[in-house]
């Protein structure tokens, strides 16, 4: 019996129904207030334990879990600028330094299409707190590492805690807020998404330079306590995340460590091992297509896939991954290549070189809302056009940089860059998770986040490799050109040799100092023009995505009229029975009513 009077549908709603009491084994009425809508009469009952009161501002839901996650992905980038130090200060080489960072891209790139199996099989909240927790303590473990042997170690255990807090994140934020504002949930999540990879260069060699690269990881611990003490307050799992059944795909589990691993190792290091003509190379290339192909035929066999693959056959998902591992491509390749340019040709400091990118932050941070409020009100795919057209155009701005250009040439390319950023990952996120089921929400998003971090690897490793075979060549063309029968170049010879001579020097150290200086400009020359055409390919690469965007489904939103409840007037000693006629849509709400009154 349902009793009282009707509400808005926003309010508690007390009622009566019968409730499915699985510990007492009985079936019994009681009468509970729920922070749910009222459905339609004729809805079947439920178990209101799914159901619990619990009424939460999905903002507060949203600083719970994007405190941590930005820290995580923060921790990308941060040590890039610190392993010099890093290095120094543990009595290693720069190359041994670099497998700091080698080491959490790995463990992290394990992690992240599996977390949403883990989330389904422990529960998302319990895997949440434990994989905030122990990024938490091993940041702690990494500030207090004595070898450069221990630091690698903790960095593989911080990469496998904390791979797994972008898709749980994604996963909440689309469950916590009703579709029609999932562009809002968006641009919470792409905002530390994209402000994380950019501050990190800058707060990293800030850090460094006025403390030590230990308060590097230090500074995740007083974030991730706070992270803690919200999500354990704030974050609950959804009724439909059951807890697994036992099964354990322990053959797809190996076989995506050793693919993604291995790829991860292959990309890293590429370039530093000259690529094929390296048998280490060779050799986890193999694995890494043995593991990836086996990995692709055991989770498509298996009823118990720790990877469910099947959600590809989401054309707009499947379309979206695309789209997002080129956007990771172009995002994370420029922000190696800029800074390189600004430290090697410019003669930036690294701390002055992240500086240089922060006016790309300051552009997504005031864009990243504007973005996510217009993806509710208009197709998505029209933002996603600007923002491809608006990104290839900074690309070709950055690729008419020379030696002499100044601070503010950089400035507003990077501004309309941050702008182009937002108007990409916001609609694209939500295009892609439009379609994707509750259930299969953290699966997906796994895959989505580990797409857009393999765009980047792959990004980096190529564009950096292009850079430094393109520099080579143009040095090449450019030495060809310097000849003992060349006029200018004899010209420019003497005159370097007069003035080192006017400056203390014998004859002979003068034309030894004026040769090594023609030589350094003939580097520095032939590495601007690589960079030139490095900066013009990503804008080529921007231009790509355009065609495929057609792939991407936009359901437009149709308003359904809902009938009004038609009254009877009774006589006076009749008890009033309301004909209210079933809805055909379980999610339409009884409108108000403030004169009916249902015992």
């Amino acid at each position: 019996m349902i009793g009282g009077l009707l509400r808005p549908p926003n309010l508690l709603v007390p009622i009566t129904t019968p409730c499915c009491d699985a510990h007492h084994g009985t079936t019994s009425g009681s009468f509970l207030t729920l922070g749910v809508k009222l459905r339609n009469l004729s809805a079947p009952a439920v178990c209101l334990d799914a159901y619990p009161q619990r009424v939460i501002n999905p903002w507060i839901v949203t600083c719970s879990v994007m405190l941590a996650t930005f820290m995580e992905v923060l921790d990308t980038t941060v040590v890039n600028v610190s392993i010099p130090h890093i290095a120094g200060n543990l009595a290693s080489t720069n190359e041994e330094g670099t497998w700091v960072v080698t080491s959490y891209l790995v463990s992290n790139a394990i992690v992240l299409p599996i977390s949403g199996w883990l989330a389904n099989h422990v529960g998302r909240k319990r895997l949440l707190l434990a994989c905030v927790a122990g990024f938490t303590i091993t940041s702690f473990l990494c500030g207090m590492a004595g070898s450069l042997t221990q630091l690698i170690i903790f960095r593989i255990l911080q990469g496998l805690t904390g791979g797994g807090l972008q898709p749980l994140a994604q996963a909440i934020l689309l469950e916590t807020f009703p579709k029609e504002r999932h562009g809002h949930a968006m641009a919470a999540f792409g905002i530390g998404i994209l402000l994380a990879p950019i501050l990190g260069p800058t707060l990293g060699g800030w850090i460094t330079d006025n403390y030590s690269w230990r308060w590097i990881f230090y500074l995740n611990l007083p974030v991730g306590v706070l992270s803690l003490f919200l999500m354990n307050r704030f974050v609950f799992d959804p009724h439909y995340v059951k807890r697994g059944d036992g099964k354990v795909d322990l053959w797809g589990i190996g076989l995506l460590a050793l693919g993604i691993g291995s790829l991860q190792i292959v990309l890293d290091t590429g370039q530093r091992k000259d690529w094929f003509s390296s048998q280490y190379i060779r050799t986890f290339t193999v694995l890494c297509v043995f593991g990836l192909v086996a990995l692709i035929i055991r989770e498509l066999m298996t009823d118990h896939p720790v990877v469910d693959l099947r959600v590809l056959k989401n054309r707009s998902f499947s379309a979206g991954v695309f789209l997002i591992g080129m956007l990771g491509f172009v995002l994370y390749a420029s922000l190696v290549l800029l800074p390189l340019y600004l430290q090697t040709l410019m003669g930036y400091p690294a701390y002055n070189s992240g500086l240089a990118l922060s006016p790309r932050g300051i552009g997504a941070l005031l864009f990243t809302p504007l973005a996510g409020h217009l993806t509710t009100k208009t197709d998505p795919r029209r933002l996603l056009a600007v923002g491809i057209v608006l990104g290839s155009i900074t690309m070709f701005q950055l690729s008419g940089l020379n030696l002499y250009a100044g601070f503010w040439d950089i400035f507003w390319a990077q501004i309309l860059q941050g702008v182009a950023l937002s108007f990409l990952f916001i609609p694209l996120m939500a295009l892609a998770m439009a379609r994707i089921q509750p259930e299969k929400m953290g699966n997906a998003t796994s895959i989505f986040n580990l797409m857009r971090n393999i765009g980047g690897s792959v990004g980096i490793a190529i564009m950096t490799t292009f850079l430094a075979r393109r520099t080579q060549m143009h040095q090449n063309h450019l030495v060809a050109n310097i000849t003992p029968g060349s006029p200018q170049a004899l010209r420019m010879l003497q005159g370097m040799r007069a003035n080192f001579y006017a400056h203390g020097a014998d004859s002979v150290t003068a034309s030894r100092k004026a040769l090594a200086a023609m030589y350094g400009m003939v580097q520095q020359h032939a590495s601007m023009l690589a960079f030139v055409e490095a900066f013009w390919i990503m804008g080529v690469v921007f231009l790509l995505m355009l065609p495929f965007l057609p792939l991407l489904q936009y359901a437009k939103k149709k308003r359904v009229p809902q009938p009004a409840p038609k009254l009877q007037r009774l006589p006076a000693n009749s008890v009033p029975q309301p004909q209210v006629k079933p809805e055909p849509v379980d999610d339409q709400v009884l409108e108000e009513e403030p004169h009916l009154v249902i015992h």
